[in-house]
């Protein structure tokens, strides 16, 4: 090996490497990769003295609870993380499956996060599930938006009280997401996802908790 290779090996090895686990909100639909809440909020840790790599990403547009179950099987990831981020639900509210079904999911998923941090739960951050109903695209879709949002906060009731049974941090984006009905700088180009305006919200919510875990 090298002395470029070995300084390589071991600044990789010092980082706190990172997982997020999700679907569009995670992934940043609509906006550029290091716009999306993981990528800044790695950004943003760095420059709070901590050595976070860039994340590792399992998360697209759509996904349910059992896709992303299903993805990270197929992924067969060994590796464990410094910190780990799971954002999921809001297609399974959108498909209309049942809570008893995210429940049960959820529940899997927590595992699976508390496992990918090596067992440290202090290493894991539950985000709750945003409000699509209040963007252009809700606003246009013919739902029932008041059910929408009594659907969203009945999926987040179960992902908060999951998590906070497992002594995990759980960080509530829910009514930063709702401001973007009367705030359109909030909302991505294609009208239904958010801007990276919004991202950095989220991540202004979440940063505490983890520098605090982390440091």
């Amino acid at each position: 090996m090298s002395n470029l290779e070995t300084s390589a090996a071991i600044n990789t090895e010092h980082k706190i490497s990172y997982l997020a686990l999700g679907d569009s909100y995670t992934i940043g639909e609509s906006v550029p990769l290091e716009s999306n809440f993981p990528y800044q909020l790695s950004a943003k840790l760095n420059n709070n003295g901590l050595d976070v790599a860039k994340p590792h990403i399992i998360a697209v547009t759509g996904w349910t609870t059992s896709e992303l179950q299903a993805a990270i099987k197929a992924e067969s990831l060994k590796q464990k993380f410094g910190l780990v981020t799971l954002l999921i639900g809001v297609n399974n509210q959108y498909r209309g499956e049942s809570l008893d079904t995210y429940r049960k999911e959820f529940k899997a998923l927590l595992q699976t996060a508390i496992d990918f941090a090596d067992g440290n739960k202090a290493h894991v951050f539950v985000v709750s599930i945003p409000d699509w109903g209040v963007t252009p695209y809700g606003l246009s879709s013919g739902r029932d938006l008041k059910a929408v949002a009594d659907e969203i906060d009945a999926f987040n009731a179960i992902n908060k009280e999951e998590t906070l049974a497992e002594g995990i941090s759980y960080t509530d984006i829910t009514p930063a997401s709702r401001k973007a009905s009367t705030a359109p700088d909030l909302i991505a180009t294609d009208g239904l996802h958010y801007s990276p305006k919004m991202h950095a919200e989220w991540v202004d919510s979440l940063t505490p908790a983890v520098v605090k875990a982390l440091k």
